[in-house]
């Protein structure tokens, strides 16, 4: 039986063996437990974290019989329904973002956009939650995954289920909104001499 330090054996396979072994799960908590409750820990209250880990791996014990068997790694599923219990969990995704200055970075800075980083260092933590708190779900649930796994484009389609352009899509959206509530002008990072917008404005489609 395949196990958390077995790595010859995929996330797949003892996802299918779960299917008549059900223990065998108990392997995908081992490998992943620790990533997805750092994840979870920076953007939820510290006390339910616990409960919020359970639930995504409860969750996903309960789906495991619809997993997509020819996708090796079990990660990019994982963090989708991470992402699904933050949604539903009543808690601020981005209430601890203040210990993860790359993570602050990411939510704006897109691949290749290193000149918004020195605009970035001089925002404060506050005003990112606050601006992040007025994005539309969709928008954020993007760029959650981007800033906090790391994952690629092509990993958040597989999380959120998701065509991959629609992807790069709410991730350019999504930074463009950001910059605007932010007071941040373009991808160059110069500071916007234009009052900030307001925090109740709609969100684009």
């Amino acid at each position: 039986m395949g196990t958390s330090g077995d790595r010859e054996t995929s996330d797949a396979q003892l996802i299918e063996r779960s299917l008549v072994d059900a223990e065998v799960f108990a392997a995908i908590f081992e490998r992943h437990a620790e990533s997805i409750h750092r994840f979870l820990w920076r953007r939820s209250s510290g006390p339910a974290v616990d409960d919020l880990v359970s639930d995504v791996f409860l969750t996903a014990f309960r789906r495991r019989s619809a997993y997509d068997v020819t996708r090796a790694d079990a990660r990019p599923w994982l963090f989708g329904i991470a992402v699904n219990v933050l949604r539903h969990s009543h808690r601020s995704e981005v209430r601890r973002l203040d210990r993860d200055d790359r993570a602050h970075r990411a939510w704006i800075v897109g691949p290749g956009d290193d000149a918004s980083v020195t605009a970035l260092a001089g925002v404060e933590s506050d005003r990112i939650r606050v601006a992040l708190d007025a994005l539309e779900d969709r928008q954020r649930d993007v760029l959650l995954l981007l800033a906090g796994p790391e994952f690629s484009y092509e990993e958040v389609a597989q999380a959120l289920e998701i065509p991959i352009g629609t992807v790069r899509s709410r991730a350019s959206r999504g930074r463009d909104r950001l910059r605007e509530l932010l007071a941040l002008d373009g991808p160059a990072g110069g500071h916007d001499q234009r009052p900030p917008v307001p925090l109740t404005e709609g969100v684009a489609e």
